[in-house]
């Protein structure tokens, strides 16, 4: 089982969403409202001026654990419907998951998800 994290344009949630209800089998996204900001910094003076006013820039995270055989076709949907080109698209992160508990039930691992 494996978790991908995304973080995305608040912009391209929609679409992204949109496309990963087609996904077949997929158990389900949590979304979350974060900020933060990256390792570019302003090339610009109109860039500049924007960095000065926003200390930490809104982006939106998408959080979906599945199958193993499911995680090339959810990357997939996010990098092809969350990409414009630009700085600041975003990062997807893949990580083993060992375990998962469904508090209700206390299924345990794939059942869980």
């Amino acid at each position: 089982m494996k978790e991908i994290k995304a973080i995305i344009r608040p912009a391209k949630l929609l679409e992204v969403t949109e496309e990963l209800h087609e996904i077949d089998g997929l158990p389900g996204v949590t979304i979350s409202e974060i900020k933060g900001f990256g390792k570019s910094r302003a090339r610009n003076a109109a860039d500049k001026v924007m960095y000065e006013m926003v200390e930490f820039i809104p982006r939106i995270q998408l959080e979906v654990v599945v199958d193993d055989e499911m995680v090339d076709d959810v990357v997939n949907v996010i990098q092809k419907y969350a990409h414009t080109g630009n700085t600041g698209d975003g990062k997807i992160f893949v990580s083993t998951i060992d375990e998962i508990i469904k508090i209700r039930t206390n299924e345990r691992g794939k059942d869980a998800i």
